[in-house]
């Protein structure tokens, strides 16, 4: 399929040749953590149709977003971001400032993955953690940032040393994540509980 040609002279107009089309940032947002196998990307991608995904990760890795290698035993794909993809979390984490006032109640029809709350819930955690590595468990997922002046950036499961852990069900993790909730109130009052006799 051709590429999706704007024929502005326009920097946005250009970016969204490459990453405009539905599901690209969402393909995205799947790798921020780290390289992810196919399966994993369909599970985690609600409403795709496998011919989407692979026409989708098929274009990212023609344009030099993500890149795809062979690994383990059984030499199963694996996509993972180049630099140029990871320069998109940028991207999504405006877009993520952006659409959270845009939330509201859950809709029975959304699908929900923990996992998606790792860029609101990383501003929260710098606002408490400006510099380290936190671990976050949001009920058997777990991921873990990196916090520096320079930036922050998160990874798929637990760190192996980390100076902070927060432990959350989802709705904790979306009440966070809307501002209905503080994450220090939060691990201040799950203190209280676990010192309650």
């Amino acid at each position: 399929m051709p590429r999706r040609n704007y024929d502005h002279y326009c920097a946005v107009s250009r970016a969204l040749e490459v990453v405009g089309d539905r599901w690209n940032l969402l393909v995205v947002r799947e790798l921020c953590s780290g390289p992810r196998r196919y399966s994993d990307l369909f599970a985690d991608l609600p409403g795709i149709s496998t011919d989407i995904l692979a026409s989708r990760l098929k274009d990212l890795e023609n344009e030099g977003i993500l890149t795809r290698h062979k690994t383990g035993p059984r030499a199963s794909a694996v996509y993972e971001l180049t630099a140029s993809g990871s320069s998109l979390r940028a991207v999504l984490d405006a877009l993520s400032i952006w659409g959270t006032p845009l939330l509201g109640e859950r809709r029975s029809s959304d699908a929900v993955r923990a996992h998606w709350f790792a860029l609101p819930l990383g501003r929260a955690v710098a606002q408490l953690v400006p510099e380290g590595t936190v671990t976050v468990h949001i009920g058997d997922t777990a991921w873990h940032y990196i916090l520096s002046p320079t930036g922050i950036s998160h990874h798929d499961g637990p760190a192996p040393h980390c100076d902070h852990e927060f432990h959350l069900d989802v709705e904790e993790a979306a009440d966070i994540a809307t501002g209905t909730r503080d994450l220090d109130d939060t691990e201040r009052s799950q203190a209280s509980r676990r010192l309650a006799p």
